[in-house]
């Protein structure tokens, strides 16, 4: 049985939200594969002596200030974690090669920006025949250094043209370029929708009016403090807020005085059948919670503005190009763009639908032709064993 590991970070949770996506579809097509999920800095920090320290994993200080909504100003903390990571690179390399020597995988896949020249050049000293890919979750790159690193050995997998693009002037050649349909979101996002009844049973559990337009406002795993301006800017729309591990803000959400009824979700691993309860989706240009959104037929309305984190400032500029919806420049604009939506609703309902998005199962049929190569060119490699007996 080969062995595929998925190098995944927390900071975020689409990094993780992907491996177990793909981790997922490739158990419901019984690949015989195994398939295993490697959290980064497990292996950098297996004795969690910077938790023991701060009391803070590295990924908390992240997701903390995505909950505050404290993003502003992250362009340069990313340059500046990147030289970091640039001085620590003989150490991360050191660190890696002890734990591909322990794995010794059939191919990695890289779900992570940042750290993949630490990552390819670790395993092809220990594996250098072991095929290395980058998995981009984001809509494009962020050069330099971001997701692709010049010169070197990988194979890239691109969700959409513009990140294709990107990677070919990055001097990939072609031959390792792979392009999909769009981002990898869960398999339950392709399950068939439920009816007008179930849909509205399912509003009227949570205390929804059945019958009303009914936003869904999403800012990843751990919420944010944005979601209530969003409640309060629209008072009279009804919206059903994901806030994930932040209870601290479903409380504080759930005490707000409106005029449409309001509903709040913790942490859930039905995602997709809360979004499904409603009609449009409001939030951050996350490449994950956008393309769910847009898989269920929902038009968007998210935000560009000084606080849009770097890596997705594109997200939003695709939003307007493919016209699923509006990339407003604050909160205060949600009346009006929500007003322009209604207006030409029949349009955008049909742009997000042409939107078939396939990528949780089109990159398992990549790492096949992958590790069908591979085994190819082992086989070549490797001599008859007619020769190897007379040889011994």
């Amino acid at each position: 049985m080969e062995r595929i590991e998925f190098i995944y970070f927390n900071a975020g949770g689409g990094h993780r939200a992907t491996a177990e996506s793909l981790q997922e579809v490739i158990r419901l097509q019984k690949r015989r594969w195994q398939a295993d999920l490697v959290n980064l800095f497990e292996v950098l920090d297996p004795e969690n002596r910077l938790q023991a320290w701060t009391r803070h994993s590295p990924e908390d200080f992240y997701n903390a200030r995505l909950a505050n909504g404290h993003t502003f100003g992250m362009g340069m903390e990313l340059r500046l974690l990147q030289q970091g990571i640039r001085a620590a690179h003989p150490w991360l390399v050191r660190r890696l090669v002890d734990h591909w020597r322990r794995s010794q995988p059939d191919l990695v896949v890289s779900l992570v920006p940042n750290f993949n020249r630490a990552l390819r050049q670790s395993l092809a000293q220990v594996c250098p025949q072991t095929p290395y890919v980058t998995l981009m979750t984001d809509l494009a790159d962020l050069p330099p250094r971001f997701w692709i690193e010049q010169g070197m050995d990988q194979h890239v997998i691109c969700g959409t043209p513009q990140a294709l693009s990107q990677a070919r002037r990055a001097g990939i050649p072609l031959e390792a370029l792979h392009l999909t349909s769009g981002m990898v979101i869960r398999p339950s996002f392709y399950a068939s929708a439920p009816t007008s009844a179930c849909r509205a049973r399912a509003r009227q559990a949570l205390g929804l009016d059945p019958d009303r337009l009914t936003g869904v406002v999403m800012y990843g795993a751990h919420g944010s403090a944005a979601m209530l301006d969003i409640a309060r800017v629209l008072p009279d729309t009804q919206l059903l807020l994901m806030c994930g591990h932040n209870e601290s803000l479903a409380g504080q959400l759930n005490s707000l005085r409106r005029l449409a009824p309001l509903a709040t979700v913790g942490y859930t691993r039905d995602v997709a059948g809360k979004m499904q309860m409603a009609d449009f989706f409001i939030g951050k240009p996350g490449p994950g919670c956008l393309s769910e959104a847009i898989r269920l037929g929902l038009p968007v309305l998210t935000f560009h503005n000084g606080s849009t984190m770097p890596q997705e400032r594109f997200n939003a500029q695709w939003v307007r190009e493919v016209g699923v919806g509006h990339a407003l420049a604050s909160v205060r604009e949600l009346p009006e763009g929500l007003r322009s939506l209604q207006q030409d609703w029949g349009t955008y309902m049909s742009r997000t639908r042409m939107q078939n998005n396939r990528a949780v199962f089109e990159v398992p049929e990549i790492l096949d032709a992958l590790l069908r190569s591979q085994r190819a060119r082992t086989q070549r490699t490797q001599p008859p064993l007619q020769e190897m007996a007379r040889a011994a």
